[in-house]
């Protein structure tokens, strides 16, 4: 988190742990740990997609995955 994440997202974040299963590209279901970022960014951000697939990218390679799920939603926030 703190070498691929709050670097290019540095306003705050929030990093659950969990545990899911998924069916893989040969058709094994697995059971894994699995992490659920959650990214606040205003939409006027224009390098917020290259930002993000980074993250994405990096975590792919660090941890062997192969693929991490987003999900992108419009959301009205207010602290």
């Amino acid at each position: 988190m703190d070498n691929y994440i709050t670097p290019r997202f540095p306003e705050g974040l929030t990093l659950l742990t969990g545990y899911g299963q998924f069916l893989n590209s040969k058709g094994i279901l697995e059971k894994e740990r699995s992490k659920v970022l959650i990214l606040f960014y205003p939409i006027t951000q224009r390098d917020a997609n290259k930002l993000i697939e980074a993250i994405r990218n990096d975590y792919k390679t660090q941890f062997g995955q192969e693929s991490v799920l987003r999900v992108d939603s419009y959301a009205l926030v207010g602290f």
